[in-house]
This record gives C-alpha cells, structure tokens and sequence, in this order.
C-alpha cells in the first residue's frame, strides 16, 4: 500500500475529526452542497474553455445565493405566525399539563400531577445548561458565518477543477480522492434522505391537512408541524421520534381518540419510509437502519449535535472507503 495513501487517509481523518470539534460542520455541509450541486448541474452546460469556466462561476455564485436565501426563508417562516416554532413548543407544554385527565390510567403516571411540577423541571433543565442558552445565540449566529463562508468555499473549489489542468503530486491526488469520497458520501446520503422526508412531510401534510379534515378535526400550528418534520426528517431513524412526537402531542389537544389515530398513521407511514430508507439510502451506502441508528448514538456521545448530523455521512464515507479495500 502506497505511503501517499496512509497519509492521505491520516489526513482526511484528522480533518474529519477537526471540523466537529472546532464546531465547523455548517461551514463543511454548506460547502459540500454547493460543490455537489455545481458538480450535478455543470456537465449540462455546452460552453467550453473560458466560456466554461464563466458559465461554471455564474452557476456556483447562483447556487450559493439561492441557499442563502432559502436559508433566510426558512428562519423568517420559523418566526412568522404559520411557523412559529417557540409556540409549538409552548403550546405542546400546556397541552401535555392539560392532558392528564384525557390519558388512560397507564400512561398518565408518567405526566406530572402538578402543573407545577413540569414547571420544576423545566426550571431545573434552564439552570443546569443556563451557560449552553447563553452561548446559543451567539453560535447559531456563527454557524450561519460558517455556512455562508463554506458556500463561498465550495464554490472556488468548482471553479478551480474547471480551470485546473494539471493532476499534482501523488499526494495531491490521494488527497483529491478522499475528498471526492466525501463529496459522494454526502451526496448519497443528503440528497437520498432529501428524498425520503419529503415524501414522509407529504403524507403527513394529507393527513393533517386532508386526512383530519374530512371528519372536522382541525390540528392547531399544523403548518409549522408540516414544516418540523421535513425539517427533522433530513436525520435518519430519530428524525422520524421527533415529528411523531410532536404530532401526537398537539393532537392530545383535540382528543385521544385523534392522538391514537394519528400515532396509528404515523407508524404506517413509517414503516412506508423505513422500506424506502433501506431502499435509497440503505441500498446506496449498503447499510441497514441500525446501523446508521449506532453511528449516529456514538458520534452524539462523542461530538454532541453536530456528532449525530455528521454521522451519517462519515459512516457512509468509511464504509467506502472499506469497500473499494474489500474489507467489508
């Protein structure tokens, strides 16, 4: 095996390692998509030589600004009145405190007797990570600066593949293989699950929209729920815990009766989701669902948040770099 190879690999891995815990994995996602969406759409244009690489520079500068502002409108819808996530939350809260004499004797043992009670628990959760809040803020607005910095990157890196000729040093190269690894990685498992929870936010948009409507059940903030689960339906297996938690919890508002069909719904359509995750996922990176499910609770423990976004992607890069060495 060549020595170019090792340390290419040494590198790659450190690299890896280095952007989450330097909390720069917006800046790597960001990146990654604009070089991957360049790299899908500029085949397709007919331009050559200097014309190329102008038509390449237009592509990756629009690609970029169309994120951008995506990531605008999402953030806006986020605080407008038909997503407004801060009143889902609140409005879940004292759904769950008004709750309790609707639950079958089983389940609302595990609901506070006292609304203040759940209060107390929340109190106690503020204090213990007071210092995580404080600071949050600040990161997410960093993590914006990061994304938007990573944009910028992916994009150069485009445009220099367009107007490079020469192939480099054998550890150039090595290295330009992992990162196209990576770029495939990311590519297979993103833009697959893209897939995959917009289908998941459709039937649960017919059926909150739809569905629930045709007998005269009307969901509060069911936009904003719409939104959440494609929002967290671009994460695997957990995405999916999150969504359906929330669903039948603002359904608890209307009744039981409606939380049980909505939890009976839910299942079914993720048992639908869970084919098709085996199916375009699972199938693209050759992994079943658990074992997404371990990399994602290892990469969590180790590197938190940004552990378990990243998981996917770096499991579906180890496994091909395993596979092209027919280790696994």
């Amino acid at each position: 095996m060549a020595r170019y190879s090792v340390a290419a690999w040494i590198i790659a891995a450190l690299l890896l390692v280095a952007v989450l815990h330097l909390h720069l994995l917006p800046a790597l996602l960001a990146g990654l998509l604009v070089y991957e969406l360049v790299h899908m759409i500029a085949p397709r244009i007919p331009f050559r030589g200097d014309g190329r690489l102008a038509a390449v520079g237009l592509l990756a500068t629009g690609i970029a600004g169309l994120v951008t502002l995506a990531i605008f409108g999402l953030v806006a819808f986020l605080h407008g009145d038909a997503g407004n996530l801060p009143r889902l939350l609140q409005k879940m809260a004292e759904i769950l405190e008004t709750s309790r004499d609707k639950l079958p004797p089983w389940l609302a043992n595990w609901v506070p007797y006292d609304p203040s009670d759940l209060q107390g628990y929340v109190t106690r959760w503020l204090q213990d990570h007071a210092q995580e809040l404080r600071t949050l803020g600040g990161e997410v607005g960093l993590g914006f600066v990061h994304a938007l910095i990573g944009m910028v990157i992916g994009a150069m890196v485009s445009l220099h593949e367009v107007a490079s000729h020469g192939n480099g040093g054998p550890l150039s190269r090595e290295l330009s293989e992992r990162a196209r690894r990576v770029g495939e990685a990311f590519r297979r498992v993103v833009f697959a699950q893209v897939r995959i929870s917009a289908l998941n936010t459709f039937f649960t948009a017919v059926y909150l929209l739809l569905v629930l409507h045709l007998f005269d059940v009307h969901l509060p903030l069911s936009k904003t729920l719409i939104l959440v689960t494609f929002i967290v339906g671009l994460l695997p297996v957990l995405g999916n815990l999150v969504s359906n938690t929330a669903i039948v919890i603002v359904s608890l508002s209307v009744s039981v009766d409606v939380a049980l069909a909505s939890l009976a719904y839910l299942v079914v359509i993720h048992k639908l989701e869970y084919f098709l995750n085996a199916r375009i996922v699972g199938g693209r990176i050759h992994a079943a669902a658990w074992e997404l499910l371990l990399a994602m609770i290892l990469m969590e423990a180790a590197f938190g948040i940004s552990g378990l976004v990243a998981a996917p992607i770096y499991y579906a890069y180890l496994k091909d770099e395993l596979s092209a060495r027919g280790l696994v």
